[in-house]
This record gives structure tokens, C-alpha cells and sequence, in this order.
């Protein structure tokens, strides 16, 4: 199927909003444990480690704080460098999709332009890489087994491709899909996992087959969604996304008030309205601010807010709460005084006195949650600015 399909009616920004908030357990914290969860609401960005145990708090129930690491320990989560050539956590079920589209897509292209080495010998020192780091290494570890396999095949990579990669460290090489991010010691928990290791991956799906499945991975978790949204949050040219859409006539399309069209899963949850949305802590960099192209986020984010949100001075994407399902303020948490834990919250406009102590209770609870042994815990909100 190659024609546009006609769009059902068009979605208008807060219906948006509460189907986004149902899929991401945002209006009810879904009963399933962090595997299932990351497979429900999508790939989680993890460029800032800290936010793994608030993304999956704010939306699944039980979640105690050893939940997120104990999915990683058992191998049922996996953290590597996915999606727009970030850091993602998913499951190990879906990392074999996620590395086929990822690999295929422009920031997977870490070889210089100008004087790229041959193909037969990047499989061979991949092969050589993976069978090293079967075991955790360190990056230091990783880069020295890179050198001492260059000194032993010289004249494979030129001059230019070795000043490129040793500048940045080997980072571009290694910084791929075929090494995942574990500790060192293989203790996981708060402290970043910065070793290397050999990605779980034996043999992935073929490429049509891997996009279309990560194409539903983000209809389910932030649909409905235009070809654009999809494309922009894979890393991918939106030509090859529309056309996969187009193709996939088990789809269903809408419209936003921009009359752009938004394809979705049939059955996945579009609430009313007028449905309830408590108040929610998103941490930082997450993803339900991330899955639009740029200047398409308003069913979660008020363009007015935007510049408060995405800090431009250093690409960081602040954390934030919600009322009423759209970001109204941002948070922090300071996890290094010894008295006691104290989350700070920064409203951009008044709180509706009806949202407000539903939102201290809950900011109170996300510092429990980070700070367990904490001897107290508190909650501070600043002015208005």
C-alpha cells in the first residue's frame, strides 16, 4: 500500500496528550516489571544514568530502587548507543531491531570520508573487538586492543582515518552497536556503567523487517505519531520511514490541527479528553520529550516552556513535572547533603491549588526513591519567576 490513507478526524492537541500520558503509564502506573515496561513506553534515553530509576518510578508500580538494576544484572535490560547515536536502555528482546535500524542510519557512519578503511578488514577487527570484550573492559582496555591490532595490520587504516580516530579516542568506533555499556566490576547500580562489552546480539532481523518493528515500538509508546516524529527520534531521512508507514496497512491515521497525518496502532489506548491526568516527575532527558520532530512537542511540552526545558547552553533536557499532562515546571533533587534529601521544585506558572499538594506528595516520593537512606526527606518549591 503506497497511497496516503485517509485520515479518521483529526486529534486535537489534548487528546494527544492523554493518549501519549496512557501508553506511557503516565495516567496509571502500569503493573509490570521494568523489561516490560521499557518494551511498553519505548526506548529510554540514557545519557544521564541518574534518570533510569525515575523514569521507570513515575511508571510502573511496585518499582523499588534495586527494580532498574536488577533488570540489567539478569540481562533482561540492556544500555548501549542507539537511537540519533545516543545512549537508550531496552530490552534485551528488542536490542537486535533497535542495533539493524540504528546500524543502518547516518550516525552509525564513524569512518572518515575522506580515506575509509576496507570492509573485510572492519569485520575482522570487529570480530577480534567482540571476542575481547566477551568480558567487561574498560575504555582505556578497548582503545589499546584497537592500537595493538593496527600495529599488527599496518597499511589498512590510512593516515587520515587514524588521526580522526585517535582525536576522538576510538570513541567513533566504539561507540556502536556491537558494545554495550556494563560496570566494570559488574555491580549495577547508581554509579554509571562505563565499561565496555560485547553486545548481546548474534544475528538480528533483516533491515525491512527490524524498522517496521521499531516503527510499532513507537507507535505503541508515543503515538499517534507523523512519519517525521518517527523519523526524527530513530535518526533516520523521514523518506524511507514514510514509506514503511504507508506500507504497513494494518495502521490506522488521524490528524493533528496542523493537519498533518499521524499513523497509529488500532488499538492502542486513545482516551477522551476530559480524562484525569495526575501529576507526574519525568526525569531528565526523557523520552516523551524527545519522540517529536523539534516544534511538534505540544502535546506534552508548551512552546512557551520550550528554551526552559532544553537547556541550550548544553544540550541537556532538564527534568520536569507535569499537571494537568503537560509540563508546567522543572526539579532537582540533591542527593549530596548527608541530613537529609530535598527535591526542588521550579513551577514556570502558579500551581493550581488543586494540583498542589498532590505534587508535593509526589516530589516527596521521587525523594524517597532516590534517596533511600536518606535520614529525611523534603520538599522545597521556589517562586514563580
Amino acid at each position: 500500500m503506497n497511497e496516503v490513507r485517509t485520515a479518521a478526524r483529526t486529534l486535537t492537541v489534548r487528546e494527544l496528550n492523554r493518549a501519549l500520558l496512557a501508553r506511557q503509564g503516565l495516567l496509571e502506573r502500569l503493573p509490570v516489571a521494568p523489561t516490560a515496561a521499557v518494551e511498553r513506553v519505548g526506548a529510554l534515553q540514557m545519557q544521564y544514568w541518574p534518570s533510569l530509576g525515575p523514569a521507570l518510578w513515575s511508571r510502573i508500580t511496585p518499582c523499588p530502587p534495586e527494580a532498574p538494576f536488577a533488570a540489567h544484572a539478569s540481562g533482561e535490560l540492556v544500555t548501549g548507543t542507539l537511537l540519533r547515536g545516543t545512549i537508550h536502555t531496552v530490552s534485551a528482546a528488542d536490542y537486535p531491531a533497535y542495533a539493524v535500524v540504528t546500524g543502518a542510519s547516518a550516525v552509525s557512519q564513524w569512518r572518515h570520508p575522506a580515506d575509509p578503511p576496507p570492509a573485510a578488514a572492519v569485520a575482522e577487527l570487529r570480530a577480534e573487538l567482540l571476542a575481547y570484550a566477551a568480558r567487561p573492559r574498560t575504555v582505556a582496555e578497548v582503545c589499546a586492543f584497537i592500537e595493538s591490532w593496527v600495529a599488527r595490520n599496518p597499511g589498512v587504516f590510512g593516515e587520515a582515518e587514524l588521526t580522526y580516530q585517535r582525536r576522538l579516542d576510538w570513541r567513533p568506533f566504539c561507540g556502536k552497536v556491537w558494545l554495550v555499556r556494563v560496570p566494570r566490576d559488574g555491580r549495577w547500580d547508581g554509579r554509571r556503567p562505563s565499561a565496555l562489552q560485547a553486545a548481546p546480539v548474534t544475528e538480528g532481523p533483516e533491515p525491512d523487517e527490524a524498522l517496521r518493528t521499531v516503527i510499532r515500538r513507537h507507535l505503541a509508546a508515543f503515538g499517534p505519531a507523523a512519519a517525521e516524529d518517527v523519523a526524527n527520534w530513530i535518526g533516520w531521512n523521514r523518506t524511507p520511514v514514510r514509506a514503511a508507514l504507508r506500507a504497513m496497512d494494518d495502521l490506522v491515521a488521524f490528524a493533528d490541527e496542523a493537519g498533518r497525518v499521524l499513523y497509529d496502532l488500532p488499538d492502542a489506548p486513545r482516551p477522551g479528553p476530559d480524562v484525569t491526568a495526575p501529576v507526574r516527575l519525568l526525569p531528565w532527558f526523557d523520552s516523551v520529550l524527545l519522540a517529536y520532530l523539534p516544534g511538534r512537542r505540544a502535546r506534552i511540552l508548551p512552546e512557551r516552556h520550550r528554551d526552559e526545558v532544553f537547556d541550550k547552553r548544553n544540550g541537556r533536557v532538564k527534568a520536569c513535572f507535569l499537571v494537568d499532562g503537560m509540563v508546567a515546571g522543572t526539579w532537582s533533587v540533591d542527593a549530596t547533603r548527608r541530613a537529609e534529601a530535598v527535591v526542588t521544585l521550579t513551577p514556570f506558572e502558579p500551581v493550581p491549588r488543586a494540583a498542589r499538594d498532590a505534587l508535593l506528595a509526589e516530589a516527596e516520593a521521587m525523594a524517597r526513591f532516590c534517596r533511600p537512606d536518606a535520614p529525611a526527606h523534603r520538599v522545597r518549591v521556589e517562586e514563580v519567576r
